[in-house]
């Protein structure tokens, strides 16, 4: 069984997965994170990574990286949507995303383009949301959690760009799926949000 979960920044995508993976007992990949591990993996080489070239030859990351704090900073989470645009590091990175996704058992995925481009065959795909203003919210409380200042205005404008940069990229863009089932957690806290995820993916699963 593979269950692809699709989303934006600060969805919520993330926090779903986990759990549901989790529920299902299925291994779970954010595939976010390779993009994040690219992206620092360019600033630590001194590369740009707006250049392609560079952000290709960061793909070679050692995996050790991934379990690296850091990349859940904000300034790698740009790092990542701009590393992400360039096809030669989608490409890089699919055959990895492919293989734990295909496993014996299944797995759980999240990401931006899972149930398009990695999995358009998982038996479960979802699109999670919420409105830019409340995902802004959910990102600033986060951060201040972890005491560090920044202004909610500011995580907007950051949060508006990298829609932006991820939507109207050429290759793989942020899209649902056809067949997605979308959820708006906008009004939501995290328990109804998974609540309501639960109960769509078992809906679906017993189809």
């Amino acid at each position: 069984m593979i269950i692809a979960v699709d989303g934006p920044t600060a969805s919520g995508k993330g926090t779903i997965a986990k759990k549901l993976a989790a529920h299902f007992g299925l291994p779970h990949l954010d595939t976010g994170l390779l993009y994040r591990a690219v992206g620092q993996q360019v600033w630590l080489n001194g590369g740009n990574p707006d250049a392609e070239a560079d952000a290709v030859a960061a793909c070679d990351f050692d995996d050790e990286l991934l379990a690296d704090d850091i990349l859940r900073s904000e300034d790698v989470g740009s790092l990542a949507s701009r590393v992400s645009v360039h096809p030669g590091v989608r490409q890089k990175l699919f055959e990895r995303q492919r293989t734990f996704a295909t496993q014996p058992g299944g797995a759980i995925l999240d990401g931006r383009d899972i149930g398009t481009v990695i999995a358009p065959d998982a038996d479960v795909k979802l699109f999670i949301t919420a409105s830019v203003q409340e995902r802004a919210r959910r990102r600033w409380l986060e951060m201040t959690d972890r005491g560090v200042e920044v202004q909610l205005a500011d995580v907007e404008a950051d949060i508006t760009r990298r829609d932006a940069r991820d939507i109207n990229r050429t290759d793989a863009p942020l899209k649902a799926a056809s067949d997605a089932l979308i959820i708006d957690t906008t009004s939501f806290d995290r328990e109804q949000a998974f609540e309501t995820v639960r109960e769509a993916v078992e809906q679906k699963l017993g189809e």
